[in-house]
């Protein structure tokens, strides 16, 4: 089998090491534009060797694994390529574009719609290993339009790389990917943003900054080239969030002006009970 990686990054490298380790006669081929992405994923052994778009009629798996607007741009160029018995899904943060960019190719069934929950905030082939998909979920998004040989296969390959599914409309993913990560993200970079705005001194960051300053941020050192896409692709989901976030830090703002401590109190103890639920998540799956 041979298994295209357009990608060659945290999830198209470490997702690529757990197909080969599954299946030891997978042969997989990089692409990418970055040439020395592809020079390091080649000798940490993530690729077998280099190829291009050209030859993806070739494919029998294909990973679409770059930021979402060229995944938009390529996506059914890439289809229109495809042998009759060949996969092709993404790993991207947002789906309803995507999808609605197929929607009437006459492959549609050959493409799968998928999104690991499992990014770190590191980048490139050297982040890339085995184990990123242990316990995580793999969302995947209309489902029902892939051929059932091709989702047969890519459920069991999921599976076998430790994931559990979840199964969403596109609309439906997109909607909560915006309350549960892309806030996340802008938080975090908007945190950082302030920081250094506000602090002249560096060494006061390095010496100061406690492990919840780290923890808080550490999604800012996540890719712009990634992130601001996945923003501008999910704009309407985004903006509803952020408004909602932004009334939040307005109202935190007036109570602390007006001195009323306990109902900020009361608000945080209210809020304590995410611990319960993220505990339970992971208990449960």
């Amino acid at each position: 089998m041979k298994l295209y990686v357009i990608g060659i990054g945290l999830i198209g490298g470490s997702m690529a090491m757990e197909l080969k380790k599954c299946d030891a006669a997978i042969e997989v081929i990089g692409v990418d534009t970055n040439e020395a992405h592809l020079d390091e994923a080649l000798a940490l052994g993530i690729i077998d060797k280099k190829g291009n778009i050209a030859d993806i009629n070739q494919a029998d798996r294909v990973i679409l694994s770059i930021p979402v607007k060229e995944s938009l741009a390529m996506l059914p160029h890439l289809l229109d390529q495809l042998k009759e018995e060949a996969l092709l899904w993404d790993v991207g943060s947002t789906k309803a574009t995507l999808c609605k960019a197929v929607e009437e190719h006459s492959k549609r069934d050959q493409y799968l719609a998928a999104h690991p929950i499992a990014g770190t905030e590191f980048s490139g082939p050297q982040a890339a290993h085995l184990g990123l998909f242990d316990g995580k979920p793999q969302i995947l998004c209309e489902a029902k339009k892939t051929r059932d040989d091709l989702l047969s296969w890519a459920k069991t390959s999921f599976r076998q790389m430790g994931m559990y599914l979840r199964f969403m409309e596109a609309d439906e993913h997109d909607k909560h990917m915006a309350y549960v990560s892309h806030l996340s993200h802008i938080s975090s970079f908007m945190l950082g943003k302030t920081v250094l705005e506000q602090e002249e001194d560096e060494q006061n960051i390095f010496d100061l900054a406690g492990s919840g300053f780290e923890s808080t941020v550490r999604l800012a050192k996540s890719s712009p080239n990634m992130w601001a896409p996945i923003f501008e692709q999910n704009k309407d989901n985004v903006l509803n969030i952020l408004s909602s976030y932004i009334e939040n830090l307005e109202n935190f703002k007036r109570k602390l002006e007006n001195d009323d401590i306990e109902d900020l109190h009361q608000q945080m103890k209210h809020t304590n009970q995410l611990t319960t639920i993220l505990n339970g998540i992971k208990h449960n799956n």
